[in-house]
């Protein structure tokens, strides 16, 4: 989507900062920026060309974009009225390029997988091997004030989740006017109790435990008691983060630093994978 040049520059800095404070370590891990490797633009290419539309319009990314609701009718519809762009629709394609390329979200990563696939049996070779999810307790953080959608930096509405920046009152409170239910009691429902099963995955996964320890500890609490519970979980949990943020923020040298050596270390696996896909395609 359009984005403001100034503030993207500001956000992808604010990005990197965020990373390496909750403890990507850059001797290990290789953090970069997407738009330094474009090598994962060349290889969208070739997948956009071996990519059925249909994969594409089952994607919830750009639906949940667009609002996109069941009474639409077609694809054709939906970008006529609410001016889909090209590059939000093909997106998914450029994650597969990404994953496959350099070996987030379960739906991208099954796409990876069938584009893969079909790779695989054009090129007659099993040349790209299939990605796997790595599967936690909390698998997807909900919003705070609706439990159907996912906690979400882009929402209107501050208040449906936690931002890493936020003080501990704030934190306290959002977490106190977190939707629940009326039920007595900490059970653990994602089909009856939605609200609160989010609240209690969110815990389970900030303190590293699992959700049947949660429910075990907590199991007589009132909501308001767990809510209490959970906040002073966050805010212990997202303290140490905040600090080493605010120390990054004056080392932005170390900063780009990172992500130059991290672009060009990524370069160095995406451009063989690169060559050999356009040999298999016939194009090198």
């Amino acid at each position: 989507m359009p984005q403001d040049p100034k503030k993207l520059r500001e956000d992808r800095r604010n990005m990197a900062i965020t990373l390496l404070a909750c403890g990507i370590d850059p001797k290990k891990v290789i953090l970069f920026e997407q738009s330094k490797v474009s090598e994962h633009a060349e290889l969208t290419w070739m997948l956009n060309c071996l990519t059925p539309v249909g994969w594409l319009a089952r994607m919830t990314q750009w639906k949940s974009k667009l609002g996109v609701t069941k009474g639409a009718q077609s694809l054709e519809d939906v970008s006529a009225t609410q001016g889909l762009h090209l590059g939000l629709f093909a997106y998914p394609v450029l994650m597969a390029a990404d994953i496959l390329s350099t070996k987030d979200q379960i739906q991208h990563l099954e796409l990876a997988r069938d584009i893969a696939t079909t790779f695989n049996k054009t090129v007659r070779k099993p040349y790209f091997p299939l990605p796997r999810p790595i599967i936690t307790e909390t698998k997807r953080v909900m919003s705070l004030r609706d439990p159907t959608n996912k906690m979400s930096k882009s929402d209107a509405s501050d208040q449906t989740r936690i931002n890493l920046i936020d003080p501990p009152e704030l934190i306290s409170q959002k977490i106190k006017r977190a939707v629940t239910d009326a039920h007595r009691g900490i059970s653990y429902s994602r089909t009856d109790r939605p609200a609160l099963a989010n609240l209690i995955e969110i815990y389970a996964g900030m303190k590293k435990v699992s959700i049947d320890e949660v429910v075990k500890i907590h199991a007589d609490d009132s909501n308001a008691a767990f809510k209490e519970a959970l906040a002073s979980v966050i805010i212990e949990a997202v303290r140490p983060i905040q600090e080493e943020m605010k120390r990054l923020e004056g080392e932005v040298g170390y900063v780009e630093g990172v992500l130059e050596e991290g672009a060009r270390k990524a370069k160095e696996i995406a451009r063989p994978n690169l060559e050999m896909a356009q040999k298999l395609m016939g194009l090198r």
